[in-house]
């Protein structure tokens, strides 16, 4: 079974056992700070992976860094996966559960791109219409890349509107060429 597969399996038991103990937020609070973590301290991630370094020296070292942070029942999930010799896999559950919670909750990463930075009022006005659009909360990144010119490009899921000048340009000059 792929490391995705299983990861999901995971995570879809910690949500449901979550859910049951009506912590849901709380650990999922906690396995943010985890993911984040790990994605900061690539170091984390090799030791979770390395299958020289023993069991007991991982288990001790997620104890020290999270004991006493995180929910205990997210302390035993790190245990139990460790004891079955699944550590490489910890990231990638974290990863997974963060993303079903966001389709338990409906909530919608969007990521918008402008030539120039947006003031807050404009991006208000993204995060309202993408909000109306999936109806459901917004998480909205905004970035910045002069090479669009003008404009901008706002990407929901796997779905990405180009207002940008340079896109415009692109498609002139693909209709150019297919003439």
């Amino acid at each position: 079974m792929s490391e995705i597969q299983v990861a999901s399996r995971y995570a879809k038991s910690i949500i449901d056992l979550a859910s049951e103990q009506k912590v849901l937020e709380e650990v999922k609070n906690d396995i943010v700070v985890f993911v984040e973590t790990c994605r900061a301290n690539h170091e984390l991630q090799a030791v979770l992976k390395n299958p020289i370094i023993s069991l007991d020296k991982k288990a001790s070292i997620l104890d020290g860094l999270f004991s006493g942070k995180l929910h205990k029942m997210i302390l035993s999930f790190f245990q139990i996966v460790i004891r079955k010799g699944r550590s490489e896999i910890l990231y990638a559950t974290g990863k997974e559960f963060i993303s079903q919670y966001n389709i338990l909750k409906n909530v919608v990463k969007a990521t918008v791109t402008s030539a120039s930075p947006l003031s807050q009022d404009n991006i208000s006005q993204i995060e309202e219409v993408v909000k109306q659009a999936t109806k459901g909360e917004v998480i909205l990144t905004a970035q910045v890349d002069p090479d669009l010119i003008g404009g901008f490009i706002l990407k929901v899921g796997d779905k990405q509107f180009d207002t940008s000048l340079s896109g415009k340009l692109s498609k002139l000059k693909k209709e150019f060429e297919q003439n």
